[in-house]
């Protein structure tokens, strides 16, 4: 009897082997949340960008149909210039911020006659004027 308690007791720990392919399972488990996971935040980072850029966009129309004409600048949103007469903002509620990705967003005045400013966010790559550039529509 006292042979048989023995082997069990022996028996008691994990080998090696069972220990290392625990962890090369958790490992390989690991690996493929955290690709899941990444790629929902790049998605959830642009869907943010597009939303933020088509506010800016309704704040900016808001700003021309108080005072006339587009912001000269998209800090005019938040603190009244000196040249806008009527103005009856802040036309947002919170400051102009950057992008997801840490850049300022891109504003441009549409002085040619068109019907609303340009505005966009560098994407995520940080540059100007790439398929990743998202755009007001």
């Amino acid at each position: 009897m006292n042979v048989r308690r023995n082997h069990r007791e022996s028996r008691a720990a994990f080998t090696l082997m069972e220990v290392m392919l625990v962890l090369v399972i958790l490992v390989i488990m690991g690996g493929l949340a955290v690709g899941v996971f990444s790629g929902q935040q790049a998605s959830a980072y642009k869907r943010t960008a597009q939303v933020q850029v088509d506010t800016l966009s309704d704040a900016c129309m808001h700003f021309q149909l108080d005072c006339n004409r587009f912001p000269d600048s998209l800090q005019d949103l938040q603190m009244q210039p000196g040249n806008a007469a009527n103005w009856s903002g802040p036309y947002l509620s919170k400051e102009v911020g950057n992008d997801p990705w840490g850049n300022p967003y891109q504003y441009s005045d549409p002085k040619t006659g068109n019907l609303k400013p340009e505005i966009w966010s560098w994407g995520p790559n940080g540059l100007n004027g790439d398929e990743d550039d998202i755009h007001n529509q």
